[in-house]
């Protein structure tokens, strides 16, 4: 008989605790991050599809959690982030989005495709250096973040509370 009873995910590493100096220099990080989003003038609700897109590719369950449930809080529709893991095939998404989506996805895997030029030019047809500078920042801060939960699972999946 199969149960639908949810296995608990075992916390690695406090990460706060046991690296205390990176964990507030990180959060820092993400501050910068922010302030440069906004003085950018990126929309939020672009912001938190980045955030969950590249969170989904990197497996960071908490992270998906945490920022399905801001994408929420900042307007975006259950139908968009539904459709975000496979938005190359869904009418949902803006230009703009795309191409914004498309280099967050580059960048994650910049291991195998090295960011093509390809993508960063249709980025650069609806952003401008400033607009790119910050979703930049963007997607190394997330992966960061990424990069702790999926290796130490330090924060619980769905423990995140707005």
């Amino acid at each position: 008989m199969t149960t639908n009873t949810p296995t608990a995910i075992a916390v690695r590493l406090d990460f706060d605790a046991h690296a205390p100096v990176f964990a507030k220099a990180l959060s820092h990080l993400d501050h910068a991050a922010t302030k440069q989003l906004d003085a950018a003038g990126i929309d939020h609700r672009l912001r938190e599809l980045l955030r969950l897109r590249v969170s989904q590719l990197n497996g960071c369950a908490y992270c998906v959690d945490m920022h399905s449930k801001c994408a929420r809080a900042v307007g975006e529709t259950d139908l968009r982030l539904d459709a975000l893991p496979v938005w190359p095939e869904a009418p949902f998404f803006s230009d703009a989005e795309r191409a914004a989506l498309a280099f967050a996805e580059a960048m994650v895997a910049m291991a195998d495709t090295h960011v093509p030029a390809s993508t960063y030019e249709a980025l650069a047809e609806h952003y401008g250096p400033d607009e790119i500078g910050a979703l930049v920042a963007l997607v190394v801060t997330v992966t960061a973040w990424n990069a702790i939960g999926v290796s130490t699972r330090p924060w619980e999946p769905g423990s995140y509370q707005l």
